[in-house]
């Protein structure tokens, strides 16, 4: 959720290369998050200052997209947060039928 917080906050920023987040298997069975950065090219736009025109690259952002893995994200999030309930509510009932 941060890489996507930060790429949505700089999709007005010119010349911003957006990250992505992936997600890899640990060496003991965790997982371990891989930050990439996306360099694909950003539209060209024309700028004017001082009565001169200039092309500068945008964002290669796409909110449409950022918001798309921000809903998967949560849906693992969520999936993630119900594992670790149920694995607590098994050890909790194992501790009561010991004890």
């Amino acid at each position: 959720m941060n890489v996507t917080a930060n790429n949505v906050a700089n999709t007005n920023t010119d010349g911003f290369k957006k990250s992505r987040t992936i997600l890899k298997e640990g060496p003991h069975g965790g997982v371990a998050p891989i930050v990439d950065q996306v360099d694909t090219p950003g539209p060209v736009k024309q700028i004017s200052e001082d009565g001169a025109t200039r092309e500068a690259e945008a964002s290669n952002v796409d909110l449409a997209e950022e918001l798309t893995s921000s809903i998967a994200t949560q849906s693992a999030y969520s999936a993630n947060l119900k594992t670790i309930q149920t694995a607590d509510e098994m050890l909790g009932s194992l501790l009561d039928t010991i004890g």
